[in-house]
Order: C-alpha cells, then sequence, then structure tokens
C-alpha cells in the first residue's frame, strides 16, 4: 500500500468513527493530548519529549465543540479528495479554501485555527500533514556541504551535490525530506546554523570546504522539512549535529525544538527532533570570555529565560548554568557578534575550538 492510499485510508477512518459514535446514539467526540507546557514528558526510549497522558476533548455537545467537529470532517474530506487526485495545497491555501464550504459554519475564522486542526488530525490519525500533501509556505532552509542526493520530484527523478551543483545559496531543503535518498558523503558533522547572515560567513570563509562540514541553515526557528532531514542525517549517516544559534532566550529554544521536539509538535518528537544534537551558539560564558557586543535584557527575555528554568527540555546542569549566568550578567548576544574579533575569527578560532572540546573534531 502507497504511503498516499494508507494515508487516505486512516483519515476516512477517523470521518467513519464520528458516524460510528452517531449510529450507536453517543454524542461525536474526538479526544486529544493537552498540548501543552505541563503535559510534556521525558521519553527515555527514545531520548525525547512527548505528550503525557492529559486529554482534551473536542465534543459535540457544546456549540463550539459540534463546529470544531465539523471542521474536522470538512478539512478530512478535502484532503482524502486531494489525495485520491494526487493534488497537494499549502498550510494557507487550506484557510481561503475553508470561505468556499458550502456550510458557513465550516470556515475558518484565521488560519491559526486551521493549522491547529491540520495538527489535531495529525494526532488522531498518526499521519503526518506532509503525507496529506500539505505544504507550509515556503521556508527557504538550505544545505551547503560534501553531500550527494538524489531526489524525487514531480519531473521525475534528479541527482544533486550540495556544494559542486548548487550556487552559493545551497540546496533547498524540499518540504518532504523523505523523498530524498542518500548517495554518497563525505561530510564529518553537521552544523545547523540560526541565522542567513553567519551561514553566508561560513559559506565565504570555505568553512564546509575546510571541515568537511554539513551546514545548515535553519533560517530562524526551524521548519519541519529542516528538523526532519537533520533527524535523518544524524540516524543514517551517523553525523554528529551541532547548533549554532544567538546567545538569547529564543535561540535557545531554537536549539531546544532541533534536540528535544516543540510543544506543537510533541507527536512527531521521535520523527523530527534529534536527540543528540549538542549546542554550539553563544553561550552566556563566552559573553564573558570574549567580551562581546551585547545587548541588555528585556523584561521579555528575562521572563522568557525564567520559564526556561521550568522547562523540562533545559533542566540540565548545563543549561540551569548558563541560564543563570545570563540573568546574572543581564545581556545578550549574537553570534556575529563574533566579527568583533575580525570576519574569520568565527571560522579560524571560535568554531573549531569549540568543536574540538566537543570531540567533533
Amino acid at each position: 500500500m502507497s504511503a498516499d492510499t494508507d494515508a487516505r485510508e486512516k483519515l476516512i477512518e477517523l470521518a467513519a468513527e464520528f458516524y460510528d459514535q452517531f449510529e450507536q446514539g453517543e454524542v461525536p467526540r474526538m479526544s486529544l493530548p493537552t498540548r501543552t507546557k505541563s503535559n510534556i514528558e521525558y521519553d527515555e526510549d527514545e531520548d525525547v519529549w512527548v505528550y503525557g497522558d492529559r486529554q482534551s476533548t473536542r465534543s459535540a455537545k457544546s456549540v463550539r465543540g459540534a463546529q470544531k467537529l465539523m471542521k474536522a470532517v470538512y478539512t478530512i474530506e478535502f484532503l482524502a479528495t486531494q489525495l485520491e487526485e494526487d493534488r497537494s495545497s499549502t498550510l494557507r491555501e487550506l484557510y481561503y479554501l475553508s470561505e468556499s464550504w458550502d456550510a458557513d459554519e465550516a470556515q475558518f475564522s484565521d488560519q491559526d485555527e486551521s493549522n491547529q486542526l491540520v495538527e489535531d488530525l495529525e494526532i488522531v490519525s498518526e499521519v503526518t500533514r506532509e503525507d496529506f500533501h500539505m505544504r507550509p509556505e515556503e521556508s527557504g532552509a538550505t544545505i551547503m556541504g560534501p553531500l550527494h542526493l538524489r531526489e524525487q520530484t514531480r519531473r521525475g527523478e534528479r541527482e544533486i551535490h550540495c556544494q559542486e551543483d548548487v550556487g552559493e545559496g545551497g540546496y533547498q531543503i524540499p518540504n518532504n525530506p523523505d523523498t530524498i535518498e542518500f548517495l554518497d558523503n563525505d561530510a564529518d558533522f553537521i552544523l545547523a546554523v540560526e541565522t542567513g547572515g553567519m551561514r553566508d560567513r561560513l559559506v565565504e570563509n570555505g568553512f564546509d570546504d575546510e571541515y568537511n562540514a554539513l551546514i545548515v541553515h535553519l533560517k530562524g526557528q526551524p521548519a519541519r522539512a529542516t528538523r526532519r532531514i537533520t533527524r535523518r542525517l544524524h540516524d543514517e549517516l551517523d553525523l554528529p549535529v551541532t547548533v549554532f544559534t544567538d546567545g538569547d532566550p529564543w535561540s535557545y529554544r531554537i536549539f531546544g525544538s532541533v534536540a528535544y521536539g516543540s510543544i506543537k509538535s510533541a507527536h512527531l518528537s521521535d520523527y523530527l527532533a534529534t536527540p543528540e544534537a549538542r549546542f554550539i551558539g553563544i553561550q552566556p560564558e563566552d559573553i564573558v570570555e570574549y567580551d562581546l557586543p551585547t545587548d541588555p535584557l528585556s523584561d521579555s527575555d528575562v521572563n522568557a529565560l525564567e520559564s526556561e528554568l521550568e522547562d523540562p527540555r533545559f533542566q540540565t546542569d548545563y543549561w540551569e548554568e548558563q541560564i543563570e549566568l545570563q540573568l546574572d550578567i543581564n545581556k545578550k548576544s549574537e553570534q556575529q557578534a563574533l566579527a568583533s574579533h575580525g570576519l574569520d575569527f568565527v571560522t579560524e578560532t571560535y568554531l573549531p575550538e569549540r568543536l574540538d572540546a566537543m570531540g567533533v573534531l
């Protein structure tokens, strides 16, 4: 059975459950894990953070609940038809498309609502949105480095070397990285980089060539496709993963989403997260040691750092020590602040020393 057929059947089975509930005289309902930080727990077998046992129920007992279930049914019908016709659409298109549905109550009030419903359907059907043929808006995340791969496209297969066959921008990661086959590689590790400016600095300085690095541009908070290909590169090619970000609480969360999974997609942590990923971003101790240019922490920064101290994903000796230090010095710094020591400092000194200390080089 193809992935498309399997996904479509699971969607139809979900709709059939509502029908069965009606037939048995039961009020239609759909149960889902409560998606809050307090309902995340550590899965020791997979080394990732997953949803706990607390459940929320969408029930037709209330008008609001009935509307949510109606929207789910309309969305299931749309997705099943899309799969049958081998079409695809974006999350944004789904939101606008709902305006054409014949029941006003089935239409989405905003895109957050339609996005969340797709996530709900992923959880209850155990099928990823990529297998529903749902795409996000383009993320533009890229890879540059010594990797040869084969990609499946609508125009057929094509083979690409992520240094020799691409420009300075690198190879753009497709929406569904599971369509990629890794053919050959000479990489020693993965360096996932938060900002475009730093990614360009590393490429211009030839860091990927000199250190056999696969430079993955996260482009801020990484898209699912970026996290998925990073997980596959680690698992299938046995490549260590390092994450290079700014030194602020929001960037620590970027690392957290790569390594431990995010609250929104905790149901996919064993598919997206790479627990062995290690943080190589700007540490509070780097701010002090290298006397980097800084900005003061804002109130929202302080609140975010204090929240991370309570976040199970950051409750390790390392993170508690670094966060406490940052609160003490009341400073944050960007990765490009390393340029205060010269444009080559990051590739000639900072990253080699950090990677060597980690045992990656």
